[in-house]
């Protein structure tokens, strides 16, 4: 009797999950005859012609936003700019570049490579490129337009300042180094910085560092993933390999599929177990920052330092599609060793009205224990066990980082200074008020929200010229009150353009020198790491 109703239960169920199976796809193939009869639709009797190709990226777009940022969908040309960032390797002449209406602008220069032997500067605008006048072209063309097969010959128009330049250079492979600098702090503590989590690069290139170091007497590290955005898992879970015995799990996966969900564990042999170890973190470090930082401090095998990290607790895989594109979609969420998912944003509950996201940190929080006994959090981010404090930016702040100000400001600084060396250099309070004198009298980049709608109105109302005096008098109050704002955030802006004048002069690298004997994080995490009795306090009880 019992078999028979156990049958019966198990019937009723299969044919429940069958019925509901063919309702969801009954929906799926539903929703997609809608839209293709949408297009179809469209594409007859639309008044004016459309571009098929842009019409549906839109649309698919539209549909992915409003998800999560992470799940997107790349067409042809996006596949190869997103395999570029994905293995740090393509053929160019070796720049970063912004997009202006004139072309390219120059951005910065990476040392040895095509561009920098040619003698092109940082502030260079390429008008032309093999008499391709870039005006002409759309933002993904541009794109292109410096890349191709390493020996390709390629002709250039620049405009620097006042002058029209020719260059003729040939292009080259450049690869992006996630670890581009390593060096000794002192006789016995060593510094290595990893700004991405390229595939297979970023272990090999840590690995290679910390050997290296190792040779020249390093007893102590300063592992610095600070604005490190994230990258590659497998390398996330090799990079804390190298510090942690085999046989131990980095990171879980739980996705809705079993597919999905994966433990990670440490397979390698390590490089040094017992190491004393600070990792420096702070808000832009993400993704597998976090799971490296994250693992590490739940072994307690490493004093972590500076900001919580930014909150991004979710995996994305790539899939291919038809024609050349690609998918990046979120298909789990990861779980550090002690069990934190260490998720910022709650995209699931996004309020559909405000297109607000919530956070986990302002809901429950929960309490999870490292090996030694020590309590760490979820709810957003690794909590670092040193926290270093800074002030938060203020929306002008916030504003004036997101324009050209420092960029051309230091542009304008290069051009006019000698070269000083770099243990000489120095920006200083002097330097400072000329940068708040230049968003004064040359600076058009910059606008405060304020400003912004106060010159719309200004424009909207007819014979404004009535009324132009008292509107340049509260035009000046709304500027002064701009740079008061970005004057409370000074120590962080002054870093900001100090760094942007050191990469003009003395390359990336120049910046990481300097930063090594003059970062205050840095000499923070020496002092700790010098402290014996204090990094093990603060390993044994968070104390």
């Amino acid at each position: 009797m019992r078999n028979k109703k156990n049958l019966i239960l198990l019937v009723v169920t299969v044919v429940i999950v069958s019925f509901s199976f063919q309702d969801r796809f009954f929906e799926i193939a539903k929703q997609i005859q809608i839209y293709n009869n949408v297009y179809k639709t469209l594409n007859i009797n639309y008044i004016d012609e459309l571009n098929q190709g842009d019409l549906t990226s839109k649309a698919i777009n539209n549909t992915l936003e409003n998800l999560d940022p992470y799940t997107r969908f790349y067409n042809e040309q996006q596949v190869e700019d997103a395999k570029i960032r994905r293995e740090g390797e393509y053929g160019g002449i070796g720049i970063s570049s912004k997009y202006t209406k004139k072309g390219i602008l120059i951005a910065s220069v990476k040392e040895g490579f095509p561009a920098d032997k040619s003698g092109l500067k940082v502030g260079d605008v390429i008008t032309v490129v093999n008499n391709q006048k870039l005006e002409e072209l759309e933002r993904e063309q541009l794109s292109q337009v410096l890349k191709g097969i390493p020996g390709t010959p390629i002709t250039l128009k620049i405009e620097r300042g006042n002058k029209n330049l020719d260059f003729g250079l040939k292009l080259d492979k450049i690869i992006d180094n996630p670890v581009p600098f390593y060096d000794m702090i002192n006789e016995d503590t060593g510094y290595v910085i990893l700004t991405r989590f390229t595939v297979r690069k970023a272990t090999d290139g840590v690995k290679d560092a910390i050997e290296a170091l190792k040779s020249k007497g390093m007893k102590k590290l300063v592992f610095d993933l600070r604005s490190n955005p994230g990258g590659s898992l497998f390398d996330a879970v090799n990079i804390t390999n190298l510090f942690i015995p085999t046989g131990k799990k980095v990171v879980d996966t739980r996705g809705k599929t079993r597919k999905n969900s994966r433990t990670y564990s440490t397979s390698n042999t390590p490089l040094d177990t017992e190491m004393p170890v600070v990792v420096l973190i702070d808000r832009r470090s993400a993704s597998a920052s976090e799971i490296v930082s994250g693992a590490l401090q739940d072994y307690d095998r490493a004093v972590v330092m500076g900001q919580r990290s930014f909150g991004k607790g979710l995996v994305q895989r790539y899939f291919d599609l038809s024609y050349g594109t690609q998918m990046k979609a979120t298909i789990s969420k990861y779980y550090t060793p002690s069990g934190r998912c260490i998720q910022e944003l709650d995209y699931a509950n996004r309020d559909l009205k405000t297109g607000k996201v919530p956070k986990f940190s302002d809901r429950i929080i929960n309490s999870f224990k490292t090996t030694n006994g020590r309590t760490v959090k979820d709810g957003g981010g690794v909590t670092p066990d040193i926290v270093i404090e800074t002030a938060d930016k203020t929306d002008e702040t916030k504003k004036l980082l997101g324009s050209s100000a420092i960029f051309n400001f230091a542009t304008d600084y290069v051009r006019n200074n000698a070269k000083p060396t770099l243990e000489n250099f120095a920006f200083g309070n002097s330097d400072f008020d000329a940068f708040k004198s230049y968003l004064k009298s040359k600076d058009t980049t910059f606008t405060s929200k304020q400003e912004a709608l106060f010159k719309k109105a200004y424009k909207s109302v007819k014979n404004n010229k009535a009324i132009s005096s008292d509107y340049n008098k509260l035009l000046k109050q709304l500027e002064n009150q701009k740079i008061a704002s970005i004057t409370t955030n000074k120590d962080i802006l002054m870093t900001e353009i100090q760094d942007e004048i050191l990469e003009q002069y003395f390359y990336k690298k120049g910046v990481y020198q300097y930063h090594l004997q003059n970062d205050e994080t840095i000499k923070k995490a020496v002092e700790i790491l010098n402290d014996t009795e204090k990094y093990q306090k603060i390993l044994a009880n968070g104390k």
